[in-house]
């Protein structure tokens, strides 16, 4: 099963293969480009466009992503961080946050 290591890697492979900027002077663009990107899967669900063109829309994010991740902290294995966040929100109470939104709207 491939990982988020694995993806990482092909995401670098891509960038360097097709010229795209592949230094950190290039992270806030690579994270304004996820955003862009997860804009444009909204729309696309928003308009009832198909499944496949919003789930590739969210693809493409995720390649944002990891490009950003492996410029802003080349070292770390995102698998690890994965497993640890979701460790994290694991243990924290149902519907985290919620409660803090619903004391802001009352309150």
């Amino acid at each position: 099963m491939p990982t988020l290591e694995d993806a990482k890697r092909k995401v670098e492979e891509l960038v360097v293969a097709k010229g795209f900027g592949n230094t950190p002077d290039e992270i806030a663009n690579k994270l304004l480009f996820a955003f862009i990107e997860l804009g444009e899967a909204g729309d696309s669900w928003k308009k009832g466009k198909p499944t496949e063109e919003t789930v590739e829309e969210l693809i493409d994010v995720i390649f944002y992503v990891l490009d950003a991740s492996r410029l802003i902290a080349p070292g770390a294995n995102l698998d690890e961080v994965f497993e640890k966040k979701w460790a994290k929100n694991m243990g924290r109470a149902y519907r985290y946050g919620e409660g803090f939104r619903q004391k802001q709207l009352s309150g």
